[in-house]
């Protein structure tokens, strides 16, 4: 059973510490357990109870009402806005829920219906991508199991390879070539897998090369494929050189190649890029980068 922090619920519900302290004291709905030194925390149950609310609260539902509803009519009433909306919020909630109960079908049912009325890259840039992030950090600090992060990772990568299957790319005289990849010891490679199905989506040439490319086959890249554009993004810390060094070296091995980086890492190093790499941040840089 997962164990949370007041921060880690408030990471993952959207809902202000200072909020939840509120309504653990006018109302008797939460009731947060306490360790030995009297720190509270929450476990499983409390958090999809806490997101049931959050998500009612959000929709315009006083809490008030929500206090004095019984469990299987909160249910019905969650399941009802899940069904109705499109508000990003009200989604990321039902995609908690979703890793938590290790449920596929929630899952299907949220994205599918965001992806029906927002679009498939909407869907992803509003949803999905967000949902990643306000779990990224607890994951990586193990308040979140592994397995966890692994069926919903697999879920997403799924549903990206299908959209990715369902393009047709003819090249023609508007056509670049890209080469995607993640350097050694990057192995989360969603983002990328969606900046491919963005560029095919555009009638572009690519080749995918995946997780953890050593450095040395990359020459070999060069000489055989001549991309015009290479793209990759690091959040890991390398053990053999800087991002910094990184980046030169990537730079002077494909010098005629516009090289777009994404990832924390190369925050720390954008004041200093090549010529030849380009930073972007969202899908918006990505597509003024290439068109």
């Amino acid at each position: 059973m997962g164990q949370y922090s007041i921060k880690e619920v408030e990471t993952l519900s959207g809902v202000k510490a200072h909020t939840l302290r509120i309504w653990e004291e006018r109302y008797a709905f939460l009731r947060p357990k306490r360790t030995n030194t009297n720190i509270r925390y929450y476990n499983d149950e409390q958090l999809r109870l806490l997101l049931n609310v959050a998500t009612l609260n959000r929709h315009g539902m006083k809490i008030s009402k929500i206090a004095g509803l019984q469990k299987s009519d909160l249910v019905n009433e969650v399941l009802k806005v899940y069904e109705s909306t499109t508000q990003p919020d009200v989604l990321l909630d039902s995609l908690v829920h979703a890793m938590l109960d290790f449920s596929e079908k929630r899952f299907e049912r949220t994205l599918s219906a965001a992806v029906i009325k927002l679009g498939f890259e909407d869907a992803f840039t509003r949803l999905v991508f967000p949902f990643l992030i306000r779990t990224g950090v607890l994951w990586a600090t193990g308040s979140l199991r592994v397995v966890q992060e692994h069926f919903m990772s697999n879920l997403i990568r799924r549903k990206i390879c299908t959209a990715i299957d369902g393009l047709y790319v003819e090249p023609n005289r508007k056509s670049r070539k890209f080469v995607l990849f993640l350097p050694e010891r990057e192995t989360h490679e969603l983002l990328l897998l969606f900046i491919e199905y963005i560029i095919r989506r555009h009638n572009h040439e690519v080749t995918y090369l995946g997780c953890s490319i050593p450095f040395n086959e990359l020459s070999y890249v060069e000489k055989e494929l001549k991309p015009d554009f290479l793209i990759t993004y690091q959040t890991v810390a390398a053990e053999e050189m800087s991002f910094s060094d990184y980046l030169k070296l990537l730079s002077t091995t494909f010098p005629s190649c516009k090289i777009l980086i994404a990832g924390s890492k190369f925050k720390e190093v954008q004041l200093k890029l090549p010529s030849n790499c380009i930073p972007i941040q969202s899908v918006e840089d990505l597509l003024k980068s290439i068109c």
